[in-house]
């Protein structure tokens, strides 16, 4: 999406606030200069409301996400240098100086606190205009991308602050705030997803667009999270039933080209902009690859992130989506070309160094080809580094089918429920898969594996994971081989999981020194 520069204007900081160091300040006004003048039509909110599906998450997308998501979870492992927090995500023992838990905290916030305003700024301009609807579902939409963000939080740092109004904190004065505990915070992401639902149109508004159903879809999401499944069963059924969502039918495409952002699965996608640059542009294209394939065109091409032998291992054998997720040996892809491969990429893991103008050598012999749209021969338009347009999905409709499957199960050891099943062979057999054989049979570790095959590389599986419990998340953990091939044999590493705090990151450093409230225990928030 564009950039608004009215918007942008009021969010820089006031110099009432350039003296508080709480990062989950940034980016407030205390004035607002063009409230007279602007938010008058539909089309001036959604170009504010439009910033939320872009820069303001950049700082946890970078590298954050596949840090926290798949590096933590073993579906993925993180180049060893500072980067990615030195390999502390592969081996679970992130602290709270680490960079990537500092970015995390500050993008998170700052989609918070950005949502907050515009929430503030249009509930204050509905009295000067006749017809509010616009200014409404501009709130709605606010509140649906806060809700997102404070779900985020409180998965990724458990107990954390809720800042209802950053402006009336700032002009306090007064910086120390409390932890909430983690179930009021999923409460605040609730409420917000609630009024959502009623309040965006049926319609989006535009592509890219969150609606009425994308809320629905976060609630459901969310109720699963709580293990409240009765709740999450009904708001899954209200998507299904909208006839609104199918699974695309290329899952390969859906995530290497850009030409099919926003498409039929996606009821909440990331929206980037190649030709907005650092910041603006979706960089797993530049992290993900080999750099052989992107360095003719950029200096990128770093495979900073890539596959477990683990996540490998955990593919049943005929199961397609691991040659749709990863590059592994005999990958070809015709339509990437350039001075390396002028007849198309081809992924050669024969040589016997890392990686030279052909193979590719890393210690798992494969590349992660989620988000990677190759060169830019094929069509894509790609920044200076290699970043792209290419949108990132946070909620698809199959997320959706396996949430109602697994709410149905609920607590029971299995279940045949035909609903069930049909919205569970849905994702199983998408695009043909495992030659259309259905299960007939649902069990929790059937739609564990399920998940972890479906949304691989997607920065969710460590979520999936921590709603698990921490017996069981052990379990998991600690029994992964993320080590190396070497030879004929396999380097063994194994993460150790062994305290349930594990299961969240801290909070940084520098925030609990200028407020040390943050490092007293978790209060209510709600009374």
């Amino acid at each position: 999406m564009k950039r608004n520069h009215i918007f942008l204007c009021l969010l820089v900081c006031t110099v009432a606030l350039a003296s508080c160091k709480k990062s989950f300040l940034e980016h407030v006004s205390e004035t607002n200069p063009t409230l007279d003048n602007y938010y008058n039509t539909a089309a001036q909110v959604q170009g504010a409301t439009g910033y939320l599906y872009n820069s303001v998450w950049y700082d946890y997308m970078d590298k954050a996400y596949n840090s926290i998501g798949d590096a933590l979870s073993g579906n993925a492992l993180t180049e060893t240098g500072p980067n990615y927090g030195s390999g502390v995500y592969n081996q679970l023992t992130v602290s709270s100086t680490d960079p990537l838990v500092l970015s995390s905290w500050q993008s998170l916030y700052k989609v918070a606190g950005s949502a907050t305003v515009l929430i503030k700024t249009f509930e204050q301009k509905k009295g000067a205009v006749s017809d509010p609807s616009f200014l409404d579902a501009g709130i709605a939409e606010a509140r649906f991308i806060r809700g997102v963000a404070y779900f985020t939080i409180a998965r990724v740092f458990k107990d954390a602050p809720i800042v209802e109004d950053p402006v009336a904190l700032a002009g306090s004065g007064d910086y120390n705030i409390p932890r909430y505990i983690q179930s009021d915070v999923l409460r605040f992401a609730l409420e917000d997803f609630e009024y959502a639902e009623t309040n965006l149109p049926v319609e989006p508004a535009a592509p890219g667009r969150v609606c009425k159903y994308s809320a629905a879809g976060m609630i459901a999401k969310l109720q699963l999270y709580k293990g409240e499944f009765a709740l999450a069963k009904e708001a899954a059924q209200r998507v299904i039933s909208s006839g609104r969502y199918s699974l695309y039918p290329s899952y390969m495409e859906m995530f290497t080209s850009s030409k099919v952002n926003n498409n039929v699965e996606s009821l909440f996608a990331l929206q980037w902009l190649a030709a907005g640059g650092y910041g603006y542009a979706n960089a797993q294209n530049a992290y993900n690859t080999p750099s052989t394939l992107m360095k003719p065109v950029a200096n990128t091409g770093y495979s900073s992130v890539y596959p477990t032998i683990d996540v490998k291992n955990s593919y049943a054998a005929n199961d397609k989506r691991r040659g749709w997720s990863m590059m592994e040996h005999g990958f070809f892809k015709a339509d990437w070309t350039n001075a390396n491969f002028p007849n198309g990429f081809r992924y050669d893991t024969t040589g016997t160094v890392y990686e030279d103008a052909t193979h590719f050598r890393n210690g798992s012999r494969a590349n992660i080809l989620k988000y990677v749209v190759g060169t830019g021969s094929n069509g894509e338009e790609l920044s200076d580094n290699g970043s792209s347009s290419i949108c990132t999905y946070i909620l698809r409709y199959a997320d959706v089918l396996l949430i109602y499957a697994e709410a149905t199960l609920a607590n029971a050891a299995s279940t045949t429920d035909a609903q069930a099943l049909d919205a569970f062979n849905l994702v199983h057999n998408r695009g043909g898969n495992f030659d259309n054989v259905k299960v007939t049979e649902l069990t929790k570790d059937a739609i564990f594996k399920e998940r972890r095959a479906e949304f691989a590389f997607e920065g969710d599986y460590w979520f999936d994971i921590q709603r698990q419990g921490f017996a069981k998340a052990q379990q998991i953990i600690n029994n992964q081989e993320r080590g190396s091939y070497s030879g004929s044999g396999i380097n063994s590493v194994h993460a150790n999981l062994h305290s349930e705090s594990q299961l969240f990151l801290p909070i940084p450093q520098s925030e609990t020194v200028s407020d040390p409230m943050l490092l007293q225990p978790a209060v209510a928030y709600y009374k």
